[in-house]
């Protein structure tokens, strides 16, 4: 992280978390008597340049400690919302760039004096070892970095097949059973939750639409389509008229499970939000167990406690929604960031049109509308908050409270990628474009719904109880940046993958192959064109 990128670090170790804060000249003092902490220097010297050069000189004596989530929620309950989001955007920075070591808890007992595996060993089933370790692990650890499997192209990216991640959830032993998944980026994962949220509610609204329909008339049927998305049908039945109880027949559900919540994380869809996926990634890769996954306990059997706190997994909650959103060749061209060639962008037209064409669009959902840009953590909506923490304890008692929440408007909050224009215009390609009514309007091509992919992409068995031919649709956002391709990184060129959709992308994939070669070819320079670009990187 470069020390002076607009936040100034201050680096306080008060109340057993790193400080740092977004100062300007004359707001020190008051910050510190706010914090209700130990001024780090002279509170007379209230300029950044003096904060900054005594930080800069401090660097090396700071090191990584947890994040005290109740930190966070003063802040956002004193009126500081702006400075809570950038201070847990920067931990979340230094989080997934932090190298963890075994004092911190990194790794687990997988057994044979080893902390780190491959592969998975249901095989270790002693005392502590892999096949005991709760929550139960479905692979690893194998990293001791966020970024050591979501580095390409660049930090916080996908990862190349050597970082394929194998796993055993239903510990077989067994490696015909082993899933393989390839890793994919964490661009601004804001937009996905905040999709499937809208959706969801959407369906639950629809759901209770007919039952009241039923409890008037008997029997309804309703389709769901949210966002343009169809997630099948339900059926109700009134059983009692007074007062109305009504039976509702999900088996006409498509894509989605009978709760309605969709998932738009995980290459099953199987987690409804970035924090749940994240502490499950922590627990699997890392082996860095979060306090609200085993309390005090020490489920990896490590020797370590309290390996991540609950302010750690709001920070990389925060940092993983808010990083720049991915974007395209054509946007980059007409910003005036990389020279596109004539040719290349007809090219890149033409492949858009045939996209549509083949029926591409019918589950890579071009563009999608967010009627409330703004990202919460918890979230406000049923199906995407913590009812209880998975160690059984409530989120409350530990400091993530409903009635504080984290939050940040994806529109213009966004850190990254705040470019200028020749003309002297700020122009904010890391923030959510926005419609003249102020919605979010995104380009993620994903319609978040399962489909089945057909017996060749299959994987050999279905542990999760989600079907074994059942994936999510890939978001297409970034894939050009992003090889390989499918869920276990198979396909090492995009016409690979497209030619390996089978089931319910069958029907496209055969208009593919169909077309002229010269078509096929401007369609992939289309998706090519779907791109990360991080001026952060730049700078560095």
């Amino acid at each position: 992280m470069n020390i002076i990128k607009a936040l100034i670090f201050v680096g306080l170790l008060a109340g057993g978390y790193i400080f740092f804060q977004t100062t300007q000249p004359g707001d020190l003092t008051a910050f510190v008597a706010s914090a209700n902490v130990e001024p780090p220097i002279d509170a007379e010297t209230e300029t950044i340049e003096a904060v900054a050069e005594v930080a800069a000189e401090s660097e090396e004596e700071f090191e990584l400690a947890p994040i005290d989530q109740l930190y966070l929620n003063d802040l956002v309950a004193n009126g500081q919302r702006d400075v809570a989001f950038e201070f847990a955007f920067e931990m979340g920075d230094e989080l997934t760039e932090a190298d963890f070591t075994a004092i911190q808890g990194v790794g687990a007992n997988i057994g044979e004096g080893r902390r780190f595996s491959r592969f998975p060993r249901a095989d270790l089933n002693g005392p502590g070892e892999w096949a005991t370790h709760f929550p139960a692990r479905e692979g690893g650890a194998n990293s001791t970095q966020c970024i050591g499997c979501h580095n390409a192209p660049l930090a916080n990216g996908a990862g190349g097949i050597a970082l394929n991640v194998v796993l055993d959830p239903a510990h077989t032993g067994d490696p015909s059973q082993y899933l393989e998944r390839n890793t994919t980026p964490l661009f601004a994962l804001a937009i996905p939750q905040r999709l499937a949220e809208e959706m969801s509610l959407d369906l639950y609204l629809q759901r209770e639409a007919g039952r009241m329909q039923a409890c008037t008339q008997g029997s309804a049927t309703t389709v769901l389509i949210t966002k343009g998305v169809t997630f099948g049908t339900l059926e109700f039945t009134r059983t009692s008229e007074a007062p109305c109880s009504v039976a509702i027949n999900t088996a006409g559900l498509s894509g989605v499970d009978d709760d309605l919540v969709v998932k738009p994380f995980g290459w099953k869809g199987n987690e409804a939000t970035l924090r749940s996926f994240t502490r499950g990634a922590a627990h699997n890769e890392m082996g860095l167990q979060g306090v609200e996954m085993v309390g005090d306990a020490d489920g990896d059997f490590d020797g370590v406690t309290n390996e991540l706190s609950v302010g750690d997994l709001t920070a990389l909650t925060i940092y993983m929604a808010a990083l720049e959103r991915p974007t395209s060749l054509i946007e980059l061209a007409d910003i005036g960031q990389v020279t596109l060639a004539a040719d290349d962008r007809t090219a890149i037209m033409a492949g858009q049109e045939h996209f549509v064409t083949v029926g591409c669009n019918s589950c890579h959902t071009q563009e999608m509308v967010l009627n409330d840009p703004t990202f919460r953590e918890p979230s406000q909506t049923p199906g995407f908050y913590d009812v209880a923490f998975p160690d059984g304890s409530y989120p409350a008692d530990r400091g993530l409270r409903p009635d504080v929440v984290m939050s940040f408007d994806m529109l213009s909050d966004p850190p990254n990628n705040q470019v200028t224009l020749a003309s002297g215009e700020a122009y904010h390609l890391g923030a959510v474009k926005s419609d003249a009514s102020g919605r979010g309007v995104v380009n993620w091509y994903t319609d978040l719904k399962r489909h089945d992919m057909g017996p060749d992409l299959a994987d050999p068995s279905a542990p999760l109880g989600i079907g074994a031919e059942m994936f999510m649709t890939r978001s297409l956002a970034s894939v050009g940046s992003t090889g390989p391709w499918l869920h276990d990184g198979r396909a090492t060129t995009l016409n690979e993958a497209i030619l390996l959709h089978g089931g319910e992308g069958a029907q496209s994939r055969d208009a593919y192959a169909a077309l002229p070669t010269e078509n096929q070819e401007e369609l992939i320079a289309f998706l090519e064109n779907l791109v990360i670009h991080s001026t952060e990187e730049e700078e560095h």
